[in-house]
């Protein structure tokens, strides 16, 4: 069974990307991606995910019988105990919804549940950035933020399985979320004087010469500093892992990071952390996903 072929499921409030990985981590044959239609009937999208995992056994010219599991990385909150997508912004309709079980009854294959950033980190420690280290630290930099411990490949869960949830956290009169995230960058480019822009477009603004992106990408590393300093002061991870769309931008925000976390570090920590970028690319999601079957095998 170890050696059999493992299915991971990307479940985001936008899109479902499901595909298959051999053990050492190849993606077999072409993952399959569907828009997730959060707001559609309860119904409609979890008959989405099953279409999704179809398609990538078909993809992989495979089927059920020759994986070993289904691993699903979901947007949160989740109950992983419990295997509920909880009180979830993005899926609305799926709020309280088994879905653990519900993809096994329709499989009848071993199913595991964790959150994206929990999964996002397990990948980068299975087959990316952190394949060599014990204790890894990771944060997820998108439309929100989101964090996770992985000790010795197994991800840390918390006594709640909430560890390392640091999006609520307070700062500045707000949440931390509220200033690192893709939302946080439009809103500060705003106040610094630009246009409604996305994070994207604003990074190219920055490459262009545009000063309030300047301003905006050197106030986000500030912000992003102080998150990433809790996670090294707390956990003091070997090493720390930066993913999600927003470290497209890392040249722009770095400088400013490493300027501002260095003064807020522990001496040794100060001296000898790293923080890097993740090396999967647009399928970590699935990657990770996968991985939480190799992490109930390890």
């Amino acid at each position: 069974m170890a050696q059999k072929a493992i299915l991971g499921v990307d479940l985001g409030g936008t899109k479902i990307i499901s595909g298959l990985i051999t053990p050492k981590g190849e993606i077999l044959g072409k993952p399959y991606t569907i828009p997730t239609g959060g707001k559609d009937s309860e119904k409609t999208v979890i008959n989405r995910i099953f279409n999704s995992i179809e398609k990538a056994l078909s993809n992989a010219r495979l089927r059920i019988t020759d994986i070993s599991g289904i691993g699903i990385g979901a947007t949160g909150p989740l109950d992983m105990k419990e295997g509920l997508i909880l009180e979830c912004p993005f899926l609305p309709s799926l709020n309280y919804f088994p879905i653990r079980k519900t993809v096994c009854e329709r499989f009848d294959i071993p199913i595991f549940l964790d959150n994206d950033a929990n999964c996002f980190v397990l990948g980068e420690c299975f087959f990316g950035a952190g394949r060599e280290h014990e204790i890894v630290l990771g944060y997820t930099l998108g439309t929100g933020l989101g964090c996770a411990t992985v000790i010795n490949k197994n991800i840390y869960p918390g006594a709640t399985q909430h560890a390392c949830e640091i999006w609520p956290s307070p700062y500045r009169n707000e949440t931390i979320e509220y200033f690192v995230s893709g939302r946080g960058i439009s809103r500060m480019y705003r106040e610094f004087g630009g246009e409604k822009k996305s994070a994207l477009e604003i990074a190219q603004l920055s490459c262009d010469g545009d000063k309030s992106a300047e301003q905006t990408w050197e106030q986000f590393g500030e912000h992003l500093a102080y998150a990433v300093s809790w996670g090294i002061n707390t956990i003091d991870p070997d090493i720390v892992i930066l993913g999600g769309s927003i470290v497209n931008a890392m040249d722009l925000f770095a400088p400013a990071m490493e300027r501002f976390l260095r003064k807020y570090l522990c001496p040794l920590p100060a001296e000898k952390t790293k923080v890097i970028k993740a090396q999967l690319g647009d399928h970590a999601g699935l990657i990770g996903a996968a991985c939480l079957v190799l992490q109930a095998k390890t």
